[in-house]
């Protein structure tokens, strides 16, 4: 491990956003294999094998496309680019603010695209993803500033090679950050604008009138987020690289847990639920160290 981080390190700009446009996909997907595989023996079932998440993806650029009108389309391409370039800057070592407000805009166009259609299914996944939004923000922003606090920077590079280490300082920030992973994660019980499965209450909500190679750019999309997320957990243990890995796989599988022992929450509590261990956890965190300064 320490010699992977090493050659990491010896990689230039270029070089690294070259390895998470690359890699990213693939480490997404085989997270995606877990998840599902977990997921099946937990409710007593064998499950599919890791690789099928890949299957799924190809299957789906493969048949027809079908649009309702061309925004549509256009929207989830620049959701599938600006989360490419949020990660690429995030791993190329470049400001963890510009990371993140180059996420939010992602999640905007993936809004836009379901308001682009007439579906009322498509529409109320979107309201949710809104909603979502507006509740989770608020601690990743204050995960920055918490970070800038502790280290004086908001350089990735700068972070993750901090002597302090920042779990210490920001254990309040890190529960925060934990919560609203489940909904980014899209996990119960804050799985409220995209649905699992077809049968539920909104169908496959906000991604309704996707299909085919559109549908598959979402999927991708999704895995690019997933290890973008995860290399934001291991910030906080980034002077051990190796309990910065062991932490974040620990918090994958902690989320599929969450995810399999929880129904699902109406908006107004996951919105004040996530709001509400912001101010506790994340805000108190962020004046308790202002006052030790």
């Amino acid at each position: 491990m320490n010699t992977l981080y090493e050659i990491y390190q010896s990689l230039g700009v270029v070089e690294r956003v070259l390895v998470f446009v690359v890699l990213a996909p693939v480490a997404g997907g085989f997270l995606a294999g877990v998840d599902r595989k977990l997921s099946a023996r937990l409710q007593g079932r064998y499950g599919p094998p890791l690789r099928q998440p890949f299957f799924d993806v190809l299957k789906l650029f493969q048949k027809e496309r079908i649009l309702v009108n061309k925004f549509q389309n256009f929207s989830i391409v620049l959701f599938f680019l600006f989360t490419v370039f949020s990660g690429a800057l995030f791993f190329a070592g470049a400001d963890l603010l510009l990371t993140i407000f180059s996420l939010a805009l992602a999640g905007t166009f993936l809004i836009l695209g379901g308001f682009a259609v007439g579906s009322p299914y498509s529409h109320i996944g979107a309201e949710r993803e809104l909603i979502q939004m507006v509740s989770y923000e608020p601690m990743v922003i204050l995960m920055a500033v918490g970070m800038y606090q502790v280290t004086g920077s908001f350089n990735v590079a700068e972070l993750a090679q901090s002597p302090a280490p920042l779990i210490l300082y920001l254990p309040g920030v890190f529960a925060g950050f934990l919560y609203i992973l489940t909904i980014k994660f899209r996990k119960s019980p804050f799985d409220l604008s995209m649905s699992h499965h077809a049968h539920q209450e909104i169908v496959r909500g906000i991604t309704t009138e996707f299909s085919g190679p559109s549908l598959a750019l979402i999927e991708i999309t999704h895995w690019y987020e997933n290890v973008l997320l995860l290399g934001m957990v291991y910030l906080f243990f980034g002077f051990n690289p190796w309990i910065g890995l062991a932490v974040c796989v620990a918090t994958y599988l902690f989320e599929i847990f969450i995810d399999m022992n929880y129904a699902r929450f109406k908006w107004q509590l996951t919105f004040a639920s996530s709001w509400a261990f912001t101010a506790v956890a994340g805000v108190s965190n962020i004046i308790v160290l202002s006052m030790m300064k």
